[in-house]
């Protein structure tokens, strides 16, 4: 049995649908993200999980109990919240214990575990400290140990790192992630940036107008997107039309151009126009190869951007852009210059059947 298992979650508000159908189950000590943009339902989900908000049906079950209608002081979780959320007129150290006071615990196990966990973060001398004398990273790491300072189960994150600025960011989520390693706790971090989720994941889950569209490690969501939305919201991608030749072989072929693909193709796809996905950094100008895939294209423009050169060519109707190393010593194509684009087999990805 999986530690936490959400089971036909659904969420309405009025008239509009917030979550259709949600089915997880998350081991214990995994690292989960919620990814998706702004209104997918990611938050809705986490708040459920907190017991901010009750489903309009569907049940969760942590460590094997039934938790969908209880309080979220009695389901052991804690959340990290954006915006901190610490109050002002209290020190750290009455912040990092605020939830142990409520709690009614004995005040020299207060002061032992508000001291843990300024040691856990790194701040061991800022107890005394008020939260506006604080940087932001520094008030994040502080909503972090109040979180974590009452046990809880379930460590849940929402979007915490957003407010601050990008070299904080990595360096937080990087230590975030180090603490989730070193306490074995069950955690649940909600983002909009790909980026982080790719960076800090055991799993992505990856959200859109209230639905999962896939589930899959870092290198499972990137390297092999199922669908339309996957594919252009994780990373950078061309897609293109292709037309399915033979799908047994995985031939296929784009504006005439013949192709292959090791993805499995259905015996009924034959003849059929499929979405075709490619990553530009998985396209080489080279010579036409054997076991490779060439496509005949035209340079449209070439943009320098420092280490790496995006270069965007055409193929008829579809334009394809790829990404090579800056190399001083390699001449770059010229506009309304004809390449040859190159790529692997295993690089032309089949998105599926009625992808959004």
């Amino acid at each position: 049995m999986a530690f936490l298992e959400i089971e036909n979650l659904h969420k309405t508000f009025g008239a509009n649908t917030a979550l259709h159908h949600f089915d997880m189950k998350i081991e214990r000590g995994e690292f989960i993200t919620f990814l998706g943009p702004s209104g997918c339902g990611k938050t809705t989900v986490l708040r459920m999980i907190a017991g901010f908000e009750a489903p309009t049906r569907g049940t969760i079950r942590l460590d094997g109990r039934d938790v969908t209608h209880l309080r979220t002081r009695q389901r052991k979780v804690g959340m990290v919240f954006q915006s901190y959320a610490l109050f002002p007129n209290m020190t750290v150290a009455d912040n990092i214990g605020f939830g142990l006071r409520v709690a009614h615990r004995p005040q020299q196990e207060i002061r032992a575990r508000v001291g843990e966990m300024l040691e856990l973060i790194k701040l061991p001398d800022i107890g005394e400290r008020y939260p506006w004398q604080l940087s932001g990273g520094q008030q994040q790491r502080v909503a972090l140990a109040r979180a974590l300072a009452g046990k809880p189960q379930v460590l849940l994150l929402d979007e915490p790192l957003s407010a601050l600025d990008a070299k904080i960011r990595i360096s937080l989520r990087q230590d975030i992630r180090a603490l989730q390693r070193e306490l074995g706790i069950t955690s649940i971090f909600v983002t909009h940036d790909q980026e982080e989720a790719l960076s800090i994941s055991d799993r992505i889950v990856v959200m859109n107008e209230g639905r999962v569209e896939q589930v899959g490690t870092s290198s499972e969501i990137y390297n092999y997107p199922r669908t339309r939305f996957v594919a252009s919201f994780v990373g950078t991608l061309n897609i293109l039309s292709g037309h399915v030749v033979d799908p047994a072989s995985g031939k296929m072929a784009v504006d005439g151009q013949p192709l292959v693909t090791t993805q499995r193709l259905a015996p009924d796809d034959a003849g059929k126009q499929r979405l075709l996905a490619l990553r530009p950094e998985a396209i080489v100008l080279e010579a036409p190869a054997a076991g490779r895939n060439t496509l005949a294209a035209t340079v449209e423009e070439v943009n320098f951007l420092g280490a790496v050169v995006r270069i965007r060519t055409r193929v008829k109707d579809a334009v394809i852009s790829l990404d090579v190393f800056n190399d001083p010593n390699r001449p770059l194509p010229e506009r309304g210059q004809p390449v040859a684009l190159g790529f692997s087999h295993e690089n032309l990805l089949v998105l599926e059947e009625g992808a959004a």
